[in-house]
């Protein structure tokens, strides 16, 4: 897919290079193949982003909810149309297989199709007044111009969890990918182009992290900052918008638990458990980063769970029967085999994986086999720190209310997962376990239509369901006297 042609930013309705003519490259992590050439943005287009976002303000937020859900639903169209062209797009980028690529691409879509009606249902009320001479009426209004800053690891769902919510509600809206996957936000936004959405509505800039956002934080004009990254970069995001009382959504890191009861189906745990750990190749805030399971099962349950994760075959991402893809980059890889290591120098039991491959073709990407242990302890860094890959310990507990207190013994809240068959369990631990989302024999829990994210260190905030366009809403009150 490469070439020399620079793909550019979208700012007030026009494709623009990078100041200077400056630019920088994307490469394939699967084969170390550069994909494509960007505008390299800085502090001034993103000035000129927000100015441009400012500008379109006015008239969007005054266009009637019903048409604004016009443009969404023709958004959420053409993401269906082209669905096999930004999948493999996503899939040269970040690596994940192509199955799960066209899984993304229409996640994204019901985003889009969801608060395309959710936006005609931004219902105010009125309040019974104290005094016979008056009245009183609660409106919700955008919050304005929104500034959208997205991860790599889920490039083009995440990116309309944002800017779905913040179109409907009436905001505008500046987008910030991550450099990895800038050419996924570019198809989402030509979407949006497309669509036939009025300049100015949708913006998308590029240039160092810290430089533009730096500027979206600053500015009196930018009212809203959504943030989908680690933990470390949003505390330190929540600490520069406090001066500004900037508008945040944050969703942060987790270090989700799964429970494996001893009434749990031992099949469907074992499918559960597996999948939650590898889809996206564990690249994933929600996935499953630990497993508790009690001793009653666990003699049972942990050969199968093996068993399981020795047939996801790993592979490029292009080829129709991968089932893990590559890691982003070398970084992300060395950092899972530090946990690996440091795990079995401390005591862990390797039962699979374990080792970078580099035969078949695969040594120029970064490649890792999927990988089980057991006799893991506390003290160990994959049971403390968010481990973003196919890694996943597992922990044998003595009964329930232990897998609880390990469960959530952590700073993250963001997801946890329950396999059992009984409905006391389902409501008792459910209730217990301090997270945002739950996953009750269920691996893929997250959608459109419930609300998501997290408790404790895992973020600010919730996206998806009528939640997430509240997160684009103020609220007023008029007070009127009608004598």
């Amino acid at each position: 897919m490469s070439d020399n042609k620079t793909e550019r930013m979208y700012i007030n309705g026009e494709w623009i290079e990078g100041p200077g003519g400056q630019t920088y490259t994307a490469v394939n992590p699967a084969t170390g193949e550069n994909i494509k050439h960007f505008a390299k943005g800085d502090k001034s287009t993103a000035a000129m982003a927000i100015e441009a976002a400012y500008g379109a303000m006015p008239a969007w937020s005054k266009t009637p909810a019903v048409e604004r859900g016009r443009l969404l639903r023709e958004v959420a169209r053409l993401m269906r149309e082209r669905c096999d062209r930004i999948a493999r797009v996503i899939t040269l980028e970040n690596g994940k297989p192509i199955k799960e690529s066209r899984g993304e691409v229409n996640g994204a879509a019901a985003h889009f199709d969801w608060y395309a009606e959710q936006g005609q249902r931004i219902y105010g009320r009125t309040v019974p007044p104290t005094f016979a001479n008056k009245r009183h009426i609660v409106l919700h209004q955008p919050v304005g111009v929104t500034a959208a800053i997205t991860p790599w690891n889920f490039p083009i769902m995440l990116w309309a969890r944002k800017l779905a919510p913040a179109l409907a509600a009436g905001c505008t809206v500046i987008a910030r990918p991550a450099t990895a996957t800038t050419l996924t936000a570019i198809e989402g936004t030509k979407c949006c182009v497309d669509a036939g959405l009025p300049k100015g509505t949708v913006n998308l800039v590029t240039g160092k992290a810290s430089e533009v956002v730096d500027v979206f934080v600053k500015s009196d004009l930018c009212r809203k900052i959504t943030f989908t990254g680690s933990t470390e970069i949003g505390i330190g995001l929540a600490e520069r918008a406090a001066k500004y009382m900037k508008r945040l959504s944050l969703e942060l890191g987790g270090q989700g638990p799964a429970l494996v009861l001893s009434d749990a189906d031992v099949e469907v745990a074992v499918k559960g458990v597996a999948g939650g750990k590898l889809r996206n190749n564990g690249q994933s805030c929600i996935a499953v980063n630990r497993c508790y399971v009690e001793q009653q099962i666990a003699e049972k349950f942990i050969p199968k769970l093996v068993q399981e994760v020795k047939t996801w075959k790993v592979g490029n991402g292009l080829e129709e029967d991968t089932d893990c893809g590559s890691m982003i980059n070398e970084e992300g890889l060395n950092k899972v085999l530090e946990h690996i290591e440091d795990a079995v120098k401390k005591g862990a039991k390797l039962l699979c994986g374990g080792k970078r491959l580099m035969n078949d073709g695969l040594d120029k990407g970064y490649f890792l086999e999927p990988t089980v242990l057991t006799n893991v302890t506390d003290e160990m860094m994959c049971m403390q720190e968010e481990t973003f890959g196919p890694l996943l310990p597992v922990m044998t507990v003595k009964d329930r209310d232990e897998a609880i207190q390990r469960a959530n013994n952590t700073k993250y809240g963001l997801s946890a997962y329950l396999f059992t068959t009984s409905t006391k369990n389902l409501f008792e631990v459910g209730e217990a376990l301090e997270a945002g989302t739950i996953g009750v024999n269920d691996p893929v829990p997250s959608t459109t239509i419930a609300p998501f994210g997290g408790y404790k260190m895992s973020g600010l905030g919730r996206e998806c369901g009528v939640e997430g366009i509240e997160a684009f809403l103020e609220t007023k009150h008029l007070s009127i006297n009608i004598e």
